[in-house]
Formats: C-alpha cells, structure tokens, sequence
C-alpha cells in the first residue's frame, strides 16, 4: 500500500456526531494504517484555505475514543463555498483575483494530503466533490471520501443522516422541561421551533420521540398533572399546507378544554408566506453564502404565534427553539452504532481509493455504500405518508393538509 496522508475537516452547522466521527476516523485509520500521518484542518474549508491544522499525535490516537462521548467538533467548523468567489474574499479568506478551489488544491497538494475525508451536509461534500474534481482536472489524485453530517435527514439518497437520532431525542428532552411552562399562566400557548428548512423529518421525529417519552410517565390527574396536559395539539412540517383558519378553530377547542395549547414547529414551515410578505413590503431577507435564505433572520415562530394567539385566545404566548441545544448534544446509541458502521466504511474506501459520501443509498435498496458525487444533493422531502407520522397526525386528531411544492426560498 503506498503511504498515505490523511486529513479531515468538519465544516457546516453542528451535529450531534461530528466528534464522534473524528474520533472514529482516527481510531479506524490507527488500526488499518498505524504509520500514515493524520491531520485536522480548522474550522473547515477556512482553515484549508488558510493553511491551518492540527496534526494528530500518538498521543492523540491513543486517546481518540474520548471524542465519542463529547458533542461539538474538535476541529471547529464553518460555512465556506469554495465556488463563491466574492464570499471567499469579502470574508478575506483568499485574495482578490483569487480562484478558492485553486487555492485549496494547492493547499492540499503542499500538505500532502492523499485521502480527504469532509463530514458535513449536502453543501460540504459537494464543495469537496468541486475540489476533486479541480485536482484531478490538474492531474492530482485525491481521494474525498464525505460522511454525511446533519440533523434535518434529507440528503438524497441517504436513508439516515448522522446525529439526526440524537437531535430529535434531544429536542424532545428539551421540551419535557419546557411544556412545564404552561403552569406559570393561564390559556397558554406554547410553540417549539424545531431545524429544518426544508425537510420537516426533524419535527415529526421530535414530537414522536416526545410522545412516547411521555407515555412512559405517570401522572396524577387529581393534582391537575394528567397526561392530556402535557401531549402536543399540533406538529407543522414544512411538506404540508398549514390552514391557519382551520386550525385556529381546532385548537380554539384544546384550548377551552385544557387551558394550554402545544404546537410543534419545522422552522421552515410557512417560510414561502413569510418571505411573500417580506417582499411585498419592500424587505429582501439575508441569504447566506450557499444561497439559502438565513432562517436566524426570520423568526417564523413569532410569526405563527402572532396569528394563532388572538384566534385561539392565548393570555401567553410563549415560542422556544430547541436548534442550538439539540445539535450541540454528543451523540446517543443509535447514533454512534450509526457512525461506527459508516466510518468503518469510509476508511476502507479511502484506502481504496474510491471516492464518494457514505450512506444507505437509498437507490440501491438502502446497501450501505460509496454514494458518488453527482448523485449526492440536499432538500430530500420528509414523506409524510409514513406510517408512523399518518399515525401521530392521527392521535392528536390533526388533519393531514395538503402537500406543498417544495424547495429552497432563495
């Protein structure tokens, strides 16, 4: 096997399985390539731009297995699109007149680096799929092999993403304490704001990981503690038209019969209406270097509490988001059995010289393979057919709605 050098990058929002990845990755390449030299870049595509990383010692290695348990990434992340020239300098990460993917293929090509592994969404690992192919255009051989990082689950064709179980566990934890809220004031209405711009996969599984929780509780109705109480009235996906007024009039009933109200909420439910309004009024909403529209700049839960509270007769309004808290979790048992599997595999592509991001191709009966680049995109559509979430709908008597056309409000 010809010596190989070996470098890795994190780079996107967080998830709950970025650490544990490294760490996997070092712990994999220690036991089938002990003597090829690994190192970090930081924060990202910057940090390749730049020059910066950390090498992985010995030391390091041995204690690689400590990443596992710890959320966050030892290598820091960012949001850099190396074919967006002019966000690349505005951000002084290269020069005017500058080609990014030049600059980061030579990077690359100075350090050595034969085998790159990118664990990020569907913008990391197609930037790298851009890198690949630059480098091999100018006769240099790299092989990208991306593990595919994020907690909304909607990247074709991967079955299951990682971190993706961990945060919707970790999004119904955050509200066991936050529902508490409704005890402090009388017909309250409570609103959490799951992640997910596009895809509403996050949200289902949040509210049906809640309610399961909930169900193993026991409770004390003769104190006012019944578990009715406690249970949604509403989960709101981006995939399904949402009838405001028909919907107010429903949760007007939950309501007056138990003085709360809980609503579940994809952050990018609605976002086509709220961004309509903003354009009407003359307003053109931030997007960010990948051309997406920045959803921290919308607050899309303030904007479903504002028409439901006076409909439903809320006294208090309350909108909490879970995002930050989630994503920032270390990953739990399914996950890190999740990314045992996938790193496994994706040091023995890199090895092999094969190229791709890692997953359950869903094109090829969920096999868990090399997925090529081109075939790798973002915005895969939650299916909301699923039996399992036909299933919740149903048991907080929900209307389904209408699907929606689908896609980014750029």
């Amino acid at each position: 096997m010809p010596e190989q050098k070996i470098a890795m990058l994190t780079a996107g929002g967080l998830a709950p399985c970025l650490s544990a990845a490294v760490g996997g990755l070092i712990g994999e390449y220690t036991k089938l390539a002990p003597k090829a030299e690994i190192i970090g870049y930081r924060s990202g595509y910057a940090g390749l731009l730049k020059g910066i990383s950390i090498k992985v010692t010995l030391k390091a290695r041995a204690k690689a297995r400590v990443l596992l348990s710890h959320g966050g990434s030892p290598l820091g992340n960012s949001r850099v699109k190396l074919t967006n020239v002019k966000d690349c300098v505005k951000r002084g990460l290269v020069k005017e007149g500058e080609d990014p993917l030049q600059v980061a293929a030579e990077q690359l090509v100075k350090d050595g680096i034969t085998i790159l592994h990118t664990i990020g969404g569907d913008d990391t690992n197609t930037t790298a799929a851009d890198l690949a192919a630059y480098l091999a255009k100018n006769n240099y051989k790299l092989t990208v092999v991306g593990l595919p990082k994020t907690i909304d689950n909607d990247v074709v064709p991967i079955r299951q993403t990682l971190g993706a179980w961990t945060a919707a566990e970790q999004g119904a934890r955050f509200f066991e304490n936050i529902v508490n809220e409704q005890s402090t004031s009388p017909r309250m209405l409570l609103i959490h704001e799951v992640m997910g711009r596009n895809c509403g996969w996050l949200t289902a599984a949040t509210a049906d990981v809640y309610r399961k929780r909930l169900q193993a509780l026991h409770f004390i109705p003769e104190f006012n503690l019944a578990m009715d109480l406690k249970d949604l009235d509403a989960v709101y996906v981006p995939e399904l038209a949402i009838d405001i007024e028909a919907e107010a009039t429903r949760l007007r009933k939950a309501m007056d019969q138990y003085d709360c109200v809980s609503i579940f909420l994809s952050e990018g439910a609605g976002i086509s209406d709220i961004v309509a309004e903003m354009r009407a009024r003359g307003e053109e909403p931030a997007h960010d270097a990948f051309g997406h529209v920045k959803l921290d700049t919308i607050n899309v839960g303030d904007w479903f509490a504002k028409r439901f509270a006076k409909m439903v007769g809320a006294e208090k309004v309350l909108v909490q988001k879970s995002g930050y808290f989630a994503r920032s979790a270390a990953a739990n048992k399914e996950d890190l059995a999740l990314i045992k599997l996938m790193v496994q595999h994706a040091v023995k592509s890199g090895l092999r010289g094969e190229s791709g991001v890692v997953g359950h191709d869903e094109g090829k009966k969920g096999a868990l393979r090399t997925i090529e680049f081109p075939r790798i995109k973002g915005g895969k559509v939650f299916d909301t057919d699923a039996r399992w979430f036909t299933k919740l709908l149903k048991d907080l008597g929900q209307p389904k709605g209408k699907p929606v056309s689908h896609g980014d409000n750029n």
